[in-house]
Formats: C-alpha cells, structure tokens, sequence
C-alpha cells in the first residue's frame, strides 16, 4: 500500500510503497478515506525540536481521518466490514491511576497512533477496536475526517459554562475558528478573537466571531474591555500557544472567569501569576485531547443536528501523492483543513 512516512530525521516525507497491516484479534483494518494534516503533524514534516524528541523513525504519520472497516479481528464483533468510522487515536493503558479514575484522556502511558504508531497517511490503517468511533450517518464525510480536532475545540469550549458567556479565543488556526462555532451553537453571548493573520481573522467571521480583532495593530485588550463595559472576557479560550497572545488573553479575562488552555507554547511562559490568576479568582483549566468519550459523544450531537457549520474550513482536497502542495499551503497560514485521499480522490 502506499504510506507517507517519515524516512529519517530531517524535514520532508516520503510517499513510500509498504505492506498491507493485518489486524490482531481486537483490532480492525480500516481503508483510509480522507485524512486531514494537523499541526502536530507540521511539526513531524518540518522536524522541529518536539519531533526529534518523540518521532522514531521510520514511521508513517498522520492520525485525522475516516474510512471503511475494511477487516476485523477474531474477537472484534461490534463493526463489521464495510462500517464508515473514524477513530480516537489516544490509546490509553487503563491500568494507570487515571485511567482508573475515570481519565483515560490524561492517561500516563498513553500512545498516539500516527505519532507512537504508524498512522493514518497511508492506504489502510491498524486501530484498536475500543478506538473506534461509528460515523452517524448524518455527518458529512469532509467532517467526519476531522473528528479528532473538533473534538479538542469541543473539549475546550465545554469545560465549564458557556451559555450567556463574552467569550475570547486567542488563535484563530483551525481548532481556534472551530472553538468560535462551537461557543456560538452553546449560547455564547458575544464571541471575540484575536489573530495575527489576516485571512485567518476573515475566517472568525465566517465561523462566527462577533469581532474578530489584529493584536500587532491595535489594543485589544482595551478594545475588548470597552465591548465587554469594562469587565472583560467570562471565558478565554487559548489556541495559540503564542506568549503574547497568552498575557493578552488573561488580561482580557474578567475577575472570576474561566481560562481553558489548550494551544502548546514551544517554550516555558511567564506571567503574572499574581494578578491574572490570583487576586482574578481565575479558574485556569489545562485541556489535552478529547474526553473519552463523553466528547465524542457531544460533538456527535451537535453534528448530526446540523448545529455546527465547519465549511470554511474547507478548500483543498487533494491525492496523497500531492502531499508536499498541501503541507506549502498550511506553512503559508493561507489554508483552513487540507484533505488528503491515500486511496484517490474520488474512489
């Protein structure tokens, strides 16, 4: 089959030509039908410092996607071939102390696959049969293959109230634009961003932002008070990871409000904890994955009744072998969720 791998510990890919995978006994064989890049799989291509640190080479990457259950193990009787599913590609060990505590999506000894196994960017892949997730037949497939990010904006947005609530998101990338629909389908009274990037900012509107608002030309912080009668955000939704946009979005934040961080600084970051955590009464919540599978379970809802309107993301959907166009338009910050087809575009 064909697979995109990484070959060896430098920037690029390969697509390259390796064995069919054959299931174990709790495991399924799905063919791939649209498989999305992410950020964390930039970082695999370019092959930063997170990468060296992490990737093993040689290895096939990718880990957003559907597709049809293709075979299953001997002892695997919930799906049968033909299934259209998408999968949670954290795959926790259930015997660690949150796991048993009802927290598998902070699980110590978690593997991803697509990042700790051969993932998604190829023909067919291997998931485990607790992973995977049936596709309600209401959701379109362009959104099915982009479950696993929705399901951290998703996360993010619902953990804690929202409903009523001036929200900010600080990162408008795609799981920052999907964040603004979210809050806007759960009741979000005012949705605010803030972007560096001008058609990222143009984006926010389509997704829903009230006011979508440029950091490096204005001062947001004054202009959100000012919207907000000079009390600030109820809830900061941080997707950037970016330093700046961080201390700007705590000091945005109301006394008492919530702050949910879900964008990854590549570097430690100071702040005040004393006047934006402290003496505001925060309440600050680091958010990793999805929750499995109440999240799934949510996002799934709002889905199949229509709530969310993720079509702006989306533009290009191209061949694997096309893989070095798509990963240049994502580098550029010009593109939303590039779909690639491992097995064809229009198969």
């Amino acid at each position: 089959m064909k697979a995109l791998r990484k070959m060896r510990p430098a920037r690029g890919a390969n697509l390259e030509s390796v064995p069919v995978p054959v299931p174990g006994p709790i495991e399924v064989l799905v063919r791939v039908r649209a498989a999305s890049i992410c950020g964390t799989d930039l970082h695999i291509y370019g092959w930063d410092r997170w990468s060296a640190s992490r990737i093993k080479t040689p290895m096939t990457f990718g880990h957003e996607f559907c597709g049809y259950i293709e075979k299953v193990g001997s002892e695997v009787t919930s799906v049968k071939p033909g299934d259209f599913v998408s999968a949670e590609m954290h795959v926790n060990c259930g015997h660690c102390r949150p796991c048993r505590m009802g927290q598998p999506h902070v699980c110590q000894n978690v593997k991803i696959i697509g990042i700790d196994a051969d993932g998604c960017f190829a023909e067919y892949v291997i998931i485990p049969i607790r992973n995977i997730w049936k596709i309600d037949p209401a959701i379109p497939e362009r959104y099915a293959a982009i479950l696993d990010p929705l399901g951290n904006a998703v996360h993010t947005v619902l953990a804690g109230e929202i409903a009523a609530q001036n929200v900010l998101v600080t990162g408008a990338g795609p799981i920052g634009l999907m964040a603004i629909t979210i809050a806007r389908a759960c009741g979000a009274a005012m949705v605010f961003a803030t972007e560096v990037n001008p058609h990222r900012r143009e984006l926010a509107k389509q997704m829903g932002a009230d006011v979508a608002l440029d950091p490096a030309q204005s001062n947001v912080v004054e202009q959100l008070r000012e919207a907000t009668d000079g009390a600030g955000a109820d809830v900061l939704l941080e997707m950037s990871g970016n330093p700046a946009a961080i201390h700007q979005g705590f000091q945005m934040l109301r006394q008492g409000g919530r702050a949910s961080l879900l964008g990854i600084p590549s570097d430690p970051v100071t702040f005040d904890l004393v006047n934006d955590v402290i003496f505001k009464g925060a309440t600050v919540q680091g958010i990793y994955g999805r929750k499995m599978f109440e999240t799934w379970v949510q996002m799934t809802e709002l889905l199949k009744h229509g709530r969310l309107n993720l079509d702006p993301l989306f533009k290009e959907h191209l061949p694997i072998e096309k893989f070095e166009q798509a990963f240049s338009l994502l580098e550029s910050g010009q593109a939303g969720k590039i779909l690639l087809y491992p097995n064809g575009v229009n198969a």
